[in-house]
């Protein structure tokens, strides 16, 4: 198959390439929170018929956010350092490949959709629509990693309603403290730009606060996910694993956090990746044992 500057790709190849596109193992960072928000809508563990449809909706709704993002912002790419080998600017892939690998995210998306509770299939425009309009943000406004959290945050929403057909404040709840987890790491991750974004025009937190500014921002982001947890906890029917799962969060943001400060960004990818994946892993491992229990 031709997919970038004129190259052809065996069909290994190609699916290596897609799946460094769209980071197929951050996955780890969403998927553990839709669970966690299906566990909790029927205080138990949901049919497998819904286990599996969620799986397939989160993985069609992710791959189509990140190939979203990649397409839109390829011109970006291209003029970053750090970013100018991703499959786009490099010609690995071209722009009509990933724009066919999008339209095949979302079909999968709807069809894992159209086989969950009925609300899904009036609700589904929401997240596409959110994967649209975030990668145009940083153009305008330093805002744009409260919609990327508010992204992200749909997950255990998602999975709740998809499971149960209701949007309580307790699932919205959680959804905030996703929103709010993202935001605080994707602060973090914006270091990584924030001379070229200013050379660019881009906003970004960093941008208008500076460093310290984007530090702050994700200490006070962060506090607030383990206050909404505790919330969310407080209007369930939890035992005490989803307490010490809550605990494990607080703990492991703290850890996070002592790995970096300002004008010490050395070990930033270690707080980026790894750690954020172990706290979604570990908070849901503690729901299911609650679940389970």
């Amino acid at each position: 198959m031709t997919t970038g500057s004129g190259g052809r790709h065996t069909p290994a190849r190609l699916a290596a390439l897609f799946a460094k596109l769209i980071k197929i193992e951050h996955t780890i960072f969403a998927l553990p929170f839709a669970y966690v928000g299906a566990f909790l809508a029927v205080d138990g563990i949901p049919s497998a018929h819904d286990l599996v449809w969620v799986t397939v909706a989160m993985a069609g709704a992710r791959s189509l956010a990140m190939a979203l993002n990649r397409l839109i912002d390829a011109g970006i790419d291209a003029r970053n350092p750090r970013t100018a080998g991703r499959e786009i600017p490099s010609g690995l892939l071209s722009p009509v490949a990933v724009t066919l690998f999008c339209i095949a995210s979302l079909v999968i998306f709807l069809v894992a959709a159209w086989q969950l509770d009925p609300l899904v299939r009036w609700l589904w425009p929401i997240p596409v629509v959110a994967f649209v309009v975030y990668p145009y943000l940083k153009r305008f406004t330093w805002l744009c990693h409260l919609w990327l959290g508010a992204v992200d945050g749909l997950a255990p929403v998602g999975g709740w309603v998809a499971v149960k057909g209701t949007l309580p404040w307790q699932a919205w709840a959680l959804g905030g403290a996703v929103a709010l987890w993202v935001s605080g790491f994707d602060l973090f991750y914006a270091l990584f730009d924030v001379e070229i974004d200013r050379e660019q025009g881009l906003h970004s937190w960093a941008v208008r606060f500076g460093e310290r500014g984007a530090f702050w921002g994700a200490r006070l982001m962060h506090l607030a996910t383990v206050f909404l947890l505790v919330l969310a906890g407080l209007g369930l029917s939890v035992g005490i694993a989803y307490w010490l799962g809550v605990v494990a969060v607080a703990a492991l943001l703290a850890y996070e956090h002592s790995l970096v400060r300002p004008g010490d960004l050395k070990r930033l990818d270690a707080a980026f990746f790894t750690m954020n994946g172990v706290i979604s892993v570990a908070f849901f491992g503690w729901v299911l044992v609650d679940a389970l229990a």
